[in-house]
């Protein structure tokens, strides 16, 4: 019954009420729980006086022919089934239209409410998995794969007889089920490789998920985790779990040797059988040893699988001394990860001759970019489109392009527009030999220009080899027709909004409200909105009380007309994060982002900041190294990474990714803020104080307060530099608005903590945008005193160095 059994939904759906009598032999009793897939419900059979459990659909999926379909199928799986480890199945039938199945009522608990009370004793844990192995082995023989098996589906009796519930997913003999193709459906955590891939399944991925539930039972955690679905799956597929011996350092060596065999990530190194996996489990939960934790003894080519054996080891034993083709790192759990496509939109060209007409060359790119990275993530990494465009009117060649963008595909192309008509060349290109792969031109009307995009989309994956998963074929198949003039209204308001300065601003936000006008639905147009605020509140141009709802309601009223806009969720997490310090709904709105585009250099930048600012230290290098893999040349992401590098304390490496972002940009602002603080942190003041007049110079260009620093370096060192450019912000004041934040900063570094308090507190009411930044090590000289611990606590930010949890 999956999440069935759990308690009631926050927001309950109508239930049946106490007493209602179903086809006249079923009394309701009460609910017993909720789920996506079912409400259920104790009920007595008042014919044969028996309790049972009568599962039926919600009422909002009542009138779906496929959610019936799948219905049917959880019973007629269980149904073939009779085996004291399966739930027994009594009958399906139907009441007002919504089918329901009659079955056996278990009491007890879930064995993941079990394990939330804590992870469960070796011999308790060893005996409620092999009672599953035994059922499923059941379910195995007669064709029947579950595809769900999770600690959800479990139920454990007072007795300690577990229970194999929820065949909704189960595949049939002869390859029936719910989707008929292959399919991604099933809990991620417990998904195997090849289910993860949307590969074909055989029994073997019900032994990877029941391996899955070993480790969890035995250690309470899940061995692969992540904050968002693709960190789980790029997890199952590259990384190894923890080992148990380090939760369980009393725990027996063919325990670990068990649970590392279920969860071989190919197929052919895991057990073969259920049999196999539970004749392990009986023989460790009887205390026998030694155990086999091998596939069981079988012949090849007619000669005893020993001597084979025998034979392979020493062959295995001279390929491991010579690593011959990276063995050993593979067996040795050093494998490096299959090597992703990597590919570059170059920009399209404007074949207009109109230089009017840039802007819509541009989205093309922009679109053919963001639509290319949600295509296949797990396979295709996409350059972001700041990198890209400096090839723009550029002849360089195609194998340079390769090398510095360090791809393998190039994908170039034209566009033009004629009047409601636009015409499109594209070309896929290998870089290693330059050969086409494929290309194509097309002419359609404006309004079919999604599905254009689309086919485009489809013809890459196609030359590329990918393998699309059934979303992802079914979004591409799906594209709306877009209103011509909204269209070209929202090309022309994100062309302004891209140079992002406060009268382009402007220009952008007429042209976004002119989408909205000819077409009120048009989501994009209400994300371009939403960033529009967040941008002026970054810059200082709006205060936060009027930037934070418009930005907010932008971003929602586009997720409310496409609920899978990327944009849209990134935009709700922006101005969560940036704006309203709304750091649980932040976490919600990045997980889901990346969800949907993994390949967003943007997201996967901001989200490495908020990471950094949570605490989450670690996993903030990897989103951000992230982002500077997919925008190798964007100068703010080389800046962005150098501040994660920093916040660990990693000084050296924050300045040579600072020092990377001035290769591109020598005045980047970031990269100067990296830079002092980096050399302060490490005692290099002469270097610290050259960084901070550059800083000076970029952030305010009022050479008062370079003059400031070099009078104050001059009179009393560095400490007294910062004093000084701390006293020129503040007289600045008196002619133009500066953030308080600024002046904390400059105070805090030059050991004036009062004033530094003083200013912070200043900084916590006008709801500065530094605020969230204090945290980082160059506040290091504040932490002792309780004014920093309780500003920390004020804005919600994690207190002594512990991490904030959120989601």
């Amino acid at each position: 019954m999956a999440d069935s059994l759990t308690k009631t939904l926050a927001t309950p759906l109508p239930l049946i009420s106490k007493d209602k009598l179903i086809a006249g032999k079923y009394r309701i009793v009460y609910e017993i729980g909720q789920g996506g897939m079912g409400i259920v419900y104790k009920a007595d059979d008042i014919k044969l006086k028996r309790c049972v459990a009568l599962k039926f659909l919600p009422p909002h999926l009542v009138n779906s022919p496929e959610l019936k379909e799948r219905f049917l199928i959880e019973a007629q799986a269980a149904a073939a089934l009779n085996h004291p480890n399966i739930c027994v199945i009594y009958e399906i039938g139907e009441s007002s239209e919504n089918p329901y199945i009659a079955m056996e009522y278990v009491e007890g608990e879930t064995l993941r409410d079990k394990v939330r009370k804590g992870p469960l004793k070796s011999e308790e844990a060893l005996a409620i998995v092999g009672q599953v192995a035994s059922g499923l082995a059941e379910a195995h023989g007669k064709g029947i794969i579950h595809r769900d098996i999770k600690s959800a589906n479990i139920m454990v009796t007072d007795k300690g007889q577990a229970k194999v519930m929820d065949f909704g997913l189960a595949k049939l003999r002869g390859g029936s089920s719910l989707t008929k193709s292959q399919t991604t459906l099933g809990t991620v955590s417990y998904m195997s490789p090849e289910q993860a891939r949307g590969s074909d399944l055989d029994q073997r991925t019900d032994i990877w998920s029941l391996g899955v539930v070993l480790y969890e039972t035995l250690t309470g955690k899940l061995p692969f985790r992540g904050d968002h679905d693709q960190a789980v799956i790029y997890s199952i597929l590259h990384d190894e779990p923890e080992s148990l011996k380090k939760a369980l350092p009393d725990a027996a060596p063919e325990l670990e040797q068990i649970v590392g065999q279920a969860l071989a990530k190919k197929p052919a190194e895991r057990y073969q059988t259920m049999e196999e996996f539970r004749g392990d489990l009986d023989v460790v939960g009887g205390g026998l040893k030694p155990i086999i934790a091998r596939p069981a003894v079988r012949r090849v080519f007619g000669i005893r699988t020993a001597y084979v054996y025998a034979a392979l080891t020493i062959v295995l034993a001279l390929l491991l001394g010579l690593n011959v083709g990276g063995l050993r790192n593979g067996l040795l759990g050093r494998a490096a990860a299959a090597p992703a496509v990597r590919l570059a939109v170059l920009p399209f060209e404007n074949l207009s001759g109109d230089p009017q007409q840039e802007y819509f060359s541009d989205g093309m790119t922009r679109d053919m970019i963001a639509q290319l990275g949600r295509l296949h993530p797990e396979t295709l990494s996409v350059i972001a489109r700041e990198s890209v465009k400096r090839y723009k009117k550029t002849n360089t060649p195609i194998d340079q392009v390769g090398r510095e963008l360090n791809v393998g595909y190039v994908l170039a192309g034209s566009a033009q527009r004629e009047g409601t008509r636009v015409r499109i060349t594209a070309e896929l290109i290998k870089v290693q030999d330059q050969t086409q792969l494929w290309a194509d031109s097309y002419e359609r009307e404006m309004s079919g220009i999604l599905a254009l995009q689309n086919e485009v989309s489809q013809k890459v994956a196609g030359a590329l080899a990918l393998k699309l998963l059934p979303a992802e074929q079914a979004r591409l198949a799906n594209a709306r027709a877009v209103n011509p003039e909204a269209y070209e209204a929202y090309l022309r308001g994100s062309y302004y909004w891209m140079k992002a300065t406060p009268g382009d601003l402007n220009m952008a936000e007429k042209y976004f409200d002119l989408a909205l006008e000819k077409d009120a639905s048009y989501a994009p147009a209400y994300v371009g909105r939403a960033f529009i605020w967040i941008v002026r509140n970054q810059m200082g141009l709006v205060p936060p009380e009027e930037a934070g709802p418009k930005a907010k309601a932008a971003a929602l009223r586009a997720i409310e007309l496409d609920e899978n806009s990327a944009g849209a969720h990134s935009a709700l997490a922006s101005a969560r994060f940036l704006i309203d310090w709304d750091w649980d709904g932040a976490w919600e709105s990045w997980r889901r982002t990346l969800e949907l585009n993994p390949n967003d250099a943007n997201a996967q930048a901001l989200y490495a900041h908020f990471l950094m600012i949570m605490g989450h230290g670690e996993e903030a290098l990897i989103h951000s190294e992230r982002a500077v893999v997919l925008d190798p040349f964007n100068p703010l992401f080389h800046g962005w990474y150098a501040v994660v590098l920093l916040s660990q304390r990693r000084y050296d490496e924050a300045i040579a990714a600072a020092r990377e972002a001035q290769r591109f940009q020598p005045d980047h602002y970031v990269a100067s803020f990296a830079l002092q603080l980096a050399y302060g942190l490490k005692g290099m003041k002469k270097e610290a104080l050259e960084a901070a007049k550059l800083l000076a110079r970029v952030a305010y260009g009022d050479p008062r307060i370079e003059a400031a620093l070099d009078d104050g370096y001059a009179q009393g060192g560095y400490a007294e530099a910062m004093k000084r450019a701390a006293e020129a912000l503040v007289a600045r004041l008196l002619k133009t608005y500066c953030l308080p934040g600024d002046i904390a900063f400059y105070y805090a570094l030059a050991g004036e903590k009062d004033k530094a308090f003083e200013w912070f507190e200043r900084g916590l009411k006008v709801h500065d945008p530094g605020m969230p930044y204090l945290g980082m090590p160059y506040y290091d000289s504040l932490r002792p005193d309780p004014r920093y611990q309780d500003l920390l606590r004020r804005i919600g930010l994690p207190t002594n160095d512990k991490k904030r949890e959120g989601g």
